[in-house]
């Protein structure tokens, strides 16, 4: 077949599947594409920094807008190409720790998260990203969501929630997650390494809410609890 018939059955074809199976950007929600260019610049990383009980965390850009609303889509939503656009945020924030004497370890992913997804968030944005996460945390019991919980409920809901698969005495970690919002999930993945005897250097997320969202949260999260709802 010429190339210039081939070419138009291409278009066809991503016309009918347009039409089947209607794609829109994960960023403002325009047609027909599913991150277009100006969203895709909006994820140009930005690394930030910040203390969670000691650890350093950075992340690759903010909790907001369109970094907000792709990853949504990516983990509520199964878009999992878009872990390629998100990943560049997760490689700049790990940049400085990547070296061959730190090994990777994504936050694992619950049960049921898993039964729901299928795939495991933080280790698909980490492979994506150009590391290679090790499976050496585990849940050892299901957990609440952790939206709409202030940071004294998200730290007691996720206490104890993790444990190492093995003795990792001396071996030196990098945490990897999604997001940090108050650092209660990256304090028990730090717990859990220390107890088998790692030694955490630091964590990398993709984003990181602004800390007056956290503080905001802490109030509702208070808020609900005094009125019993």
């Amino acid at each position: 077949m010429p190339r210039s018939e081939l070419q138009l059955v291409r278009a066809a074809l991503g016309e009918a599947l347009s039409l089947m199976f209607p794609t829109a950007c994960a960023g403002c929600d325009l047609r027909d594409v599913s991150l277009c260019d100006e969203c895709r610049h909006l994820l140009v990383p930005q690394v930030r920094e910040r203390d969670v009980a000691g650890l350093v965390v950075r992340s690759g850009t903010d909790f907001g807008g369109v970094p907000a609303r792709v990853l949504r889509a990516l983990k509520a939503d199964g878009r999992t190409g878009l872990a390629r656009a998100l990943a560049p945020a997760l490689a700049a924030a790990a940049a400085g720790w990547s070296r061959p004497d730190v090994v990777v370890v994504a936050v694992p992913t619950s049960r049921a998260a898993m039964r729901r997804r299928g795939y495991r968030v933080a280790e698909l944005l980490a492979r994506r990203a150009g590391l290679r996460p090790r499976r050496l945390l585990t849940t050892t019991r299901a957990v609440a969501d952790q939206r709409g919980l202030g940071r004294g409920a998200r730290a007691g809901n996720v206490s104890g929630s993790m444990r190492a698969a093995r003795r990792l005495d001396g071996v030196r970690v990098l945490i990897v997650d999604d997001v940090v919002t108050t650092g209660a999930t990256l304090a028990e993945a730090t717990r859990a390494l220390q107890a088998a005897g790692a030694v955490p250097v630091g964590a990398a997320t993709v984003a990181s809410t602004a800390r007056r969202r956290a503080r905001f949260d802490d109030r509702i999260g208070n808020a609900r609890q005094i009125g019993g709802g």
